[in-house]
């Protein structure tokens, strides 16, 4: 692990060896990976990532290592040519990370308990932490309460691999694959934050965000920053991310999802171990950025401010509904004639219906005013793409 880093010129230097050109790995090559590449690029450091798409999104302002974060043998060639080690996404293979634990961060062995949400699950009860009630099945007929809410163990995101199960005749379209079932809650709010801890133990906390879904895809429509919610339940959620990040012993930045019920409850949803979607507004909102604080998590440098300096909206640019091959940006001059306005294409060569594109954060001293902006923008601009194959694809 390193500790207790001084930074000359383009040198990392510890009390144990001196490194020049330092060079980072990420396994993916995302646009989470992109947007940490490019943080790191500014503080001097080399990037390389591993992806299995050729010109991925990092590939921009990375070196591409075209191959598959799943295969042991694609992985070794990432940990040939980096000091340190990070994800961009978590479905990846850790069996040869497990030999050099020091130079990975997060830990494989945290990897190991996010990958399957059900351990996930039983490490948060385990540690005392709020999650809704759950229970593991072995099979779906093994589902006797309802209404439930069905996750599959592995795999999913952005709205897939869950499943809401109101009455028995919904169990025949249930997940097939390996699950378990979780309580039904009424939920008022769904919420955010962003943690960071380094190597010297020392913790951050981001704002509280607030989420809205797009209902078609269950996945992040817009979120708004600061969340509107008690000063109460914000102090409950930081003091509950801050439990859960020592807890876990991590290092990094984790997002962690929370859902605010009607009854006042505070419960974790899951957690994601590096930057996430919903920490995508600190890139103009805050003094440091969810991505410039991972870097300087991982290699135990001293963490930065995490101080809103302006209200944020960000909206996630998705693909249209329909819509498949190369993709078209309409709108995009036009909102970029709106005061506050700051917009992230991500460089994917495809668009696909609800595919994240891109991201625009809008910043403004009054949310409301973000909010009304943040509705214009959401008209104007449109990600289609070259062909048009009807609505009923989902593909």
């Amino acid at each position: 692990m390193i500790t207790d880093i001084v930074l000359k010129g383009l040198r990392i230097v510890n009390h144990n060896s001196t490194m020049k050109n330092f060079k980072i790995g990420i396994l993916g090559g995302g646009q989470l990976a992109k947007m940490t590449a490019q943080e790191a690029r500014k503080m001097g450091f080399e990037v390389f990532v591993l992806d299995p798409t050729p010109d991925c999104p990092a590939s921009m302002v990375a070196k591409q290592i075209v191959g598959d974060f799943r295969k042991t043998d694609d992985v070794k060639k990432l940990l040939e040519v980096s000091d340190v080690i990070t994800y961009d996404i978590e479905n990846v293979d850790t069996s040869p990370l497990k030999s050099i634990k020091d130079r990975v961060f997060p830990s494989p062995d945290i990897l190991d308990i996010i990958q399957d949400k059900l351990v996930q699950k039983k490490f948060l009860s385990k540690h005392s932490l709020p999650t809704p009630n759950f229970k593991e099945i072995n099979s779906v007929e093994d589902i006797d309460i309802f209404p439930c809410v069905q996750k599959a163990r592995r795999g999913g995101y952005d709205g897939r691999g869950t499943y809401v199960i109101k009455t028995k005749e919904d169990l025949t379209n249930a997940i097939k694959s390996p699950s378990y079932i979780e309580e039904f809650v009424e939920i008022d709010k769904e919420l955010a934050v962003m943690v960071a801890r380094n190597g010297r133990g020392d913790v951050s906390v981001f704002p509280v965000v607030e989420m809205v879904f797009d209902s078609r895809a269950n996945i992040l429509d817009f979120l708004l920053a600061p969340a509107r919610i008690s000063e109460k339940v914000e102090k409950e959620i930081k003091e509950i991310s801050i439990e859960t990040i020592k807890a876990l012993e991590g290092v990094g930045v984790f997002g962690i999802e929370f859902f605010l019920t009607k009854r006042g409850d505070v419960l974790i949803n899951e957690i994601a171990p590096r930057p996430h979607n919903s920490g995508h507004y600190t890139i103009e909102a805050c003094m440091t950025s969810q991505f410039e604080q991972h870097i300087r998590a991982i290699l135990g440098l001293p963490l930065g401010s995490t101080e809103l300096l302006i209200p944020s909206v960000m909206i996630n640019l998705l693909g249209e509904e329909g819509y498949y091959g190369e993709p078209v940006y309409e709108g995009f001059d036009k909102v970029l004639e709106i005061s506050g306005v700051y917009v992230h294409i991500y460089g994917k060569k495809e668009t696909k219906p609800f595919r994240k594109m891109g991201h625009i954060t809008i910043v403004d001293r009054d949310l409301n005013k973000a909010i009304d902006k943040a509705k214009v923008v959401k008209s104007l601009i449109k990600v289609k793409g070259d062909r048009y194959e009807g609505r009923n694809n989902n593909g």
